[in-house]
C-alpha cells in the first residue's frame, strides 16, 4: 500500500529528485563519451526514457537506483563488448557472483578492485581534448576540471552535480550579460563589423552603431539599458574632446541576432528611445525579426518604431539613407572663435 504522508515524505521527494537528476546526467554523459569513441549518435530523449522506465520497473522489486555507470561501462568497453547483449551477459554474471561466488571475493582488497577500474578508465582520459577545450573556452575548461576533480576526490554523483551547477551558472551569466558590440564600417563597402575584432573597421561620424547578439528579456533588459546608455555617453565625451568632430545624431540598434523579445524587452526599447531623444538623438532599429516587429506593433508605446525612418533592413542602408538628411554641425573650437572675433582690415 502506498502512503503519501508521513515525516519522511519530504526527504523522500528531495532525495528522489536529486538522485533522478544525477542519474540522468551521469547516464547521458557516459553515453556521449562512448558515442564519441565509437562514432555513433546518442538520443538524449531515448536515454532518459530508458533510464526512467528501468527505474520504474526496478522500484517494484526494491531495486537499487540504476543509471549508466561510468566505471562499469568502461570495464565493459575494454572487455570488447559490441552490442547491448553484453549487458545481459554482465547482469547474469553479476547475479551468479552475488548468489554463489561472494565467499571467494570476501578477502579481496579494495585496492585490487580499484586497480581494475582505474585500468579500465585510464584509456578514456583524452589530454589533447582537454588542451583543445582550454584553447577554445576557458570557462568550459573550468567546468571540465570541476567534473574531473569532483569525481576523482568526492564521487561520481557529487562531481557531476557540481559540474552541472557550474554549467548552469555559466548559462545564467550568458543570459544576464548578453554580448553587445560596437560596429564600424569596413572602408569601401557597406559591411559593418565589430570595431574590436576588425582593425580596418572605422567609426561613422554622426552615428553610434550597436549590435545585440542575444534575446532581450527580463533577465538582461536592465543590463542592456545601462550598458547602451553608458556607451553612448562615453562615445559623446570622446567625440567632444576631438577637434572638428561630429556629434551623434543617430543611435542605430542592429537586432539581426536578437531571436526573441518579451514584454520587458519591449519596455527597454521604449525607455532607450525616450532617453536617447532627451539628448536630441534618434533611435533606429535594424533588421528586427518578424516576431519582434509584431510585438512592437501591438505595444502602443512603441508604435512609433513602425515609421519608415526608424526601421531598416541593414546597417548600411540605414547609414546611407539617414546621412542624406543628417544635419552636420562640427563643433567650433576656441581658436576658431577667437580668430573670428579679430577684426580684419578692409
Amino acid at each position: 500500500m502506498l502512503v503519501f504522508h508521513g515525516s519522511h515524505l519530504g526527504l523522500v521527494i528531495k532525495t528522489g529528485f536529486v538522485t533522478g537528476i544525477i542519474s540522468l546526467t551521469e547516464g547521458i554523459a557516459v553515453g556521449r563519451t562512448f558515442a564519441a569513441l565509437k562514432d555513433y549518435r546518442v538520443d538524449g530523449n531515448k536515454e532518459m526514457m530508458a533510464i526512467g522506465l528501468m527505474n520504474i520497473v526496478g522500484s517494484f522489486t526494491s531495486c537499487y537506483v540504476t543509471t549508466g555507470a561510468f566505471s562499469r561501462s568502461a570495464v565493459n568497453h575494454n572487455a570488447g563488448a559490441k552490442t547491448a547483449v553484453s549487458n545481459i551477459v554482465m547482469s547474469i554474471t553479476v547475479m551468479v557472483t552475488l548468489l554463489f561466488l561472494m565467499p571467494l571475493f570476501e578477502y579481496t582488497p579494495n585496492l585490487v578492485l580499484g586497480a581494475i577500474i582505474v585500468t579500465a578508465v585510464i584509456g578514456l582520459v583524452d589530454v589533447p581534448a582537454a588542451i583543445n577545450i582550454w584553447r577554445t573556452d576557458k570557462f568550459d575548461f573550468v567546468v571540465m576540471l570541476t567534473a574531473f576533480f569532483g569525481v576523482l576526490f568526492i564521487s561520481v554523483q557529487e562531481g557531476l552535480a557540481i559540474a552541472v551547477g557550474v554549467s548552469i551558472f555559466k548559462i545564467l551569466l550568458q543570459v544576464t550579460r548578453p554580448r553587445t558590440v560596437v560596429l564600424g564600417s569596413i572602408p569601401g563597402s557597406d559591411i559593418y563589423r565589430n570595431l574590436h575584432h576588425y582593425k580596418d573597421a572605422v567609426e561613422v561620424p554622426g552615428f553610434f552603431i550597436i549590435s545585440i547578439e542575444a534575446p532581450i528579456n527580463f533577465a538582461n533588459s536592465m543590463y542592456l539599458n545601462e550598458r547602451i546608455l553608458r556607451w553612448v555617453e562615453e562615445y559623446e565625451e570622446k567625440e567632444n574632446a576631438k577637434k572638428h568632430s561630429i556629434n551623434i545624431q543617430y543611435v542605430i540598434l542592429d537586432m539581426s541576432a536578437v531571436s526573441g523579445i518579451d514584454t520587458t524587452g519591449v519596455t527597454l526599447i521604449k525607455e532607450l528611445k525616450k532617453a536617447i531623444e532627451k539628448k536630441g538623438r534618434e533611435l533606429v532599429l535594424v533588421n528586427p525579426l518578424g516576431e519582434i516587429i509584431e510585438k512592437l506593433q501591438r505595444a502602443a508605446e512603441t508604435r512609433d518604431f513602425m515609421r519608415p525612418e526608424n526601421l531598416y533592413l541593414t546597417v548600411g542602408e540605414a547609414v546611407t539613407s539617414l546621412s542624406s538628411s543628417m544635419k552636420i554641425h562640427p563643433p567650433t573650437t576656441y581658436d576658431e572663435e577667437a580668430q573670428a572675433a579679430v577684426p580684419h582690415p578692409n
